[in-house]
């Protein structure tokens, strides 16, 4: 089966093969992807869409990879998580600024260490730590190099996309 389009607000932090995600997926019914999974599902595709207001953390790490709900969280909660780690990041590469090591707390299930990592760029240590559902274990995942100027647009993106 072909993979099914998802669209919401994502915040990756991270490489292509080391990253921790903030998303809030959301299906489109009308999409043919969708209607197709829905139809070997064989439920409704409005149905198999779902709500999409269910926040997820996403975990990569050289291709070991897992996930899991936050059920009650609302959009506030990520943006003030991406609104802190934004203001980190603006702060150390304001002209004059000497990067430095910074911590964002994500509340119970999301804490990310940010060390320099040679010129414009920092590198993460993401400790995740799932709800206590039995199904998922506490992660660490240590990132590359992100651009510290491509981090802050998506950043941007990121909570302008909560914005509307």
């Amino acid at each position: 089966m072909s993979p099914v389009p998802v669209g919401g607000p994502a915040l990756f932090v991270g490489t292509d093969t080391a990253y921790v995600a903030l998303v809030r997926p959301e299906l489109d019914p009308a999409d043919p992807g969708v209607r197709h999974a829905a139809e070997q599902a064989g439920v409704d595709p409005e149905e198999f869409a779902g709500a999409g207001d269910v926040w997820a953390v996403m975990v990569e790490d050289d291709g070991e990879g897992d996930g899991f709900e936050l059920p009650g969280v609302r959009d506030a909660e990520p943006a003030d998580f991406a609104e802190r780690l934004r203001a980190e990041l603006a702060a150390a590469s304001a002209p004059g600024a000497v990067p430095g090591p910074f911590t964002v707390d994500g509340g119970a299930v999301l804490r990310l260490h940010a060390r320099p990592a040679g010129g414009s760029a920092y590198a993460f240590t993401a400790h995740v730590t799932p709800p206590d559902d039995g199904t998922s274990e506490p992660r660490t995942v240590e990132t590359g190099p992100v651009p510290t100027a491509e981090l802050l647009a998506d950043l941007d993106a990121f909570l302008g996309s909560l914005a509307s």
